[in-house]
């Protein structure tokens, strides 16, 4: 009752008429940085965070403004993997494999059309499993004290070097560089100027709004000047039979079922995300599919409903430790609880509690919101589709003048967009490098909670470092990072075994 009780709450909040067309406008546009390639939602949440912060919105509107274009997002990803065979960001590789050989093959209006309608359902069961899960955990993790979130970050951390990507070393030296970010000023405890290297500017630290800005917007312009060209398609968007998709989608309902649990399941572990869930669900569809799989990468529909079904339901499911532990389950996330601290909202176990409408707000909107997405991409894929042809000329320059506009109105100091701008060029050497921006952003999150919990933990202890290992969560977290760790060694093992 308190579940239905909260959601009816929620959706007084997310159907006020200012927080609808948030809604709304965070879809559309969500949509449309998602179907650029390259943009994808880390940057549309990071290039739309200032704005809605100096809009002066309430907490949970401004929330379900970002949420809409973080979802929005993970929508257009598959137009330009379907259409071009360019993906909008990590999460919509896996959708090139069989998307783009059904739009070659003169099936752009069906893949489109498919994806879309498991998008929307496997968003749909996601937040039904997040109305369900999140308040329960959020009930267990009130007990946590600060020994027990020392253990849970760096199991956070370790999910983040081993599952993140075949580079775990550049991960583990990105979540570095986040955490010396995060020391950077005067320490609250000891009064001690940590980095700042003289500089007024920086004794109160960096603002998380210009380390977001400058990493993502500012990276991401660099690297649009330098390779993105407009690719013209010569597959068109046409419209499609939606009566007769939604027929044909109810045949693939145990494909969606399967992959809405893994890629929701997935999406929970703290710093994985849309992208791992859609190869695992791929993997896992190709497997059970053996002796009927000749049609996987060949325009294969099942090879297509999966990976959308679940990227969409890892966006839906790394939502839950946000929310009610504090640890973001992706990049995205991570930016959108930055957005909640600078709203001086705490996320964590007592949100439900001390902030439902911003809790179940968020949470209803999520709902509504996919309805909303549905009802947009089925009509005007075509509008959407055409904006892929978009020149760089007209892009780099807008994306420039909204980062410069937000950070200069929030803060009135040109020292912020000179390092905004440092940041940027920081961030661009790093992509060039291949190290991934998601664990710097992780790190500088976690940095600041890790720090005042592993000191208040000594502090209640006097110094002794067993309080770290004294309650049972604590010690599932530090064996479940252990094994975390341990799982590239056990797999090669496996392996070998095997052969």
């Amino acid at each position: 009752m308190d579940i239905l009780a909260g959601l009816a709450e929620g959706f007084a909040v997310a159907l006020t008429p200012l927080n609808l067309g948030l809604l709304i406008a965070g879809c559309f546009f969500g949509t449309l940085v998602g179907a650029l390639p390259g943009i994808g939602p880390i940057n549309g949440v990071a290039i739309l965070l200032p704005l809605a912060y100096s809009l002066g919105l309430p907490a949970e509107s401004a929330l379900i403004l970002l949420a809409g274009v973080y979802y929005g997002a993970e929508y257009g990803g598959r137009i330009s993997s379907i259409l071009l065979n360019v993906p909008g960001d990590a999460s919509a590789v896996m959708t090139t494999l069989d998307g783009h050989p059904m739009a070659k093959g003169g099936e752009a209006g069906r893949a489109l059309a498919l994806s879309a309608l498991a998008s929307f359902v496997g968003g749909t069961a996601a937040l039904v499993m997040m109305t369900v899960f999140a308040p329960f955990l959020g009930r267990i993790a009130v007990g946590f004290g600060p020994g027990d979130y020392v253990a849970l970050m760096v199991f956070a951390f370790s999910c983040l070097a081993t599952l993140v990507g075949a580079r775990p070393l550049k991960t583990i030296i990105g979540v570095v560089i986040g955490l010396m970010l995060a020391t950077i000023g005067i320490d609250s405890a000891t009064g001690v100027m940590r980095f700042t290297m003289g500089i007024p500017n920086l004794f109160d630290g960096m603002e998380f709004l210009i380390v977001v800005i400058g990493l993502f917007a500012i990276s991401e312009a660099l690297l649009l000047l330098e390779s993105w060209t407009p690719v013209a398609s010569t597959i068109k968007a046409q419209r499609d039979k939606v009566g007769a998709r939604v027929r044909e989608i109810v045949g693939y309902r145990w494909t969606m079922a399967r992959s809405a649990v893994i890629g929701f399941f997935v999406g929970v572990l703290p710093g994985t995300g849309a992208s791992i869930a859609s190869a695992v669900a791929y993997g896992v569809e190709k497997r059970l599919a053996q002796g009927d799989d000749a049609r996987f990468g060949h325009g294969d529909p099942r090879g297509l409903v999966a990976p959308e079904t679940a990227n969409n339901a890892a966006a839906a499911g790394a939502m839950v430790p946000m929310l009610t532990l504090g640890i973001p389950g992706s990049g995205t996330t991570a930016i959108l609880l930055g957005a909640l601290l600078l709203f001086n909202v705490t996320p964590g176990p007592l949100m439900f509690e001390q902030r439902p409408e911003v809790a179940w707000g968020l949470i209803a909107s999520m709902y509504m919101g996919n309805i909303a997405l549905l009802v947009l991409n089925l009509p005007l894929v075509g509008i959407f589709a055409r904006l892929l042809s978009i020149d760089t000329a007209y892009l780099v320059p807008l994306v420039v003048m909204l980062t410069f506009v937000g950070v200069f109105s929030l803060y009135g100091a040109t020292f912020d967009l000179f390092l905004m701008l440092l940041l940027g060029f920081f961030g661009y050497l790093l992509r060039k490098l291949g190290f991934s921006l998601a664990p710097v952003i992780l790190g500088l999150v976690l940095g600041a909670l890790l720090e005042s919990n592993l000191r208040r933990a000594l502090s209640i202890s006097a110094g002794d470092w067993a309080i770290l290992f004294e309650t049972p969560a604590a010690i599932v977290f530090w064996i479940a990072a252990g094994l975390v760790a341990a799982s590239p060694l056990l797999m090669r093992a496996r392996k070998r075994k095997a052969a």
